[in-house]
């Protein structure tokens, strides 16, 4: 159930942080919502469900901060678990919802919530990841944060495969990807 607008005339808004693996997405996500509860307001934060890396009802960061989360399938069951109430929606690997997540997010914001997507904007191809180019697009505020590239040192941009499958979809951390600059990229030639 989506919320109604709202009556206390607060405006919605729409914040994007992006970046490739490893540059401090989840912790810029729990970093601002913890500051929502700081200010007593009704946060919910949700996650896919096919991130199957840590706990289905926790967001942990590479830091190891956590916060509670919803995991979910679908843009449609996120939307179906959303209490009317809330006034802070967080999103996290925005990459691996389905394209209606950017009308909803879209419908939030209208309604008066503030939401918060955090999500990788490329695959590790280099191509647009998901529904986050279009997400970025109609954010208020966009943040593209940096990780440090393993080779070289420099802030890298990109998510270097370096084993598995050629799919685009693969869940993994350190074993699967590195970051990567744009001269250390190397376009990923799988086994």
């Amino acid at each position: 159930m989506s919320p109604a607008p709202r009556q206390d005339g607060r405006a919605g808004r729409l914040e994007a942080i992006t970046g490739g693996m490893f540059s401090g997405k989840s912790e810029e996500l729990v970093r601002r919502l913890r500051r929502a509860l700081i200010a007593r307001q009704k946060i919910q934060v949700f996650k896919p469900r096919a991130d199957t890396r840590h706990q289905a009802e926790v967001l942990v960061t590479r830091d190891n901060r956590e916060v509670a989360a919803t995991s979910v399938a679908s843009s449609q069951e996120l939307r179906q678990k959303l209490d009317p109430e809330t006034e802070v929606v967080g999103i996290d690997e925005a990459q691996f919802f389905d394209d209606d997540l950017t009308e909803l997010v879209t419908d939030l914001a209208d309604r008066g919530v503030r939401v918060i997507v955090a999500g990788l904007d490329q695959d590790f191809l280099r191509q647009p990841f998901g529904p986050m180019p279009q997400i970025l697009a109609l954010a208020e505020f966009v943040d593209k944060v940096h990780a440090v590239c393993v080779r070289c040192g420099r802030l890298a941009q990109y998510s270097q495969r370096i084993a598995g499958g050629g799919e685009q979809v693969q869940v993994g951390d350190s074993e699967a990807y590195e970051a990567r600059c744009r001269h250390c990229y190397e376009p990923y030639q799988p086994e």
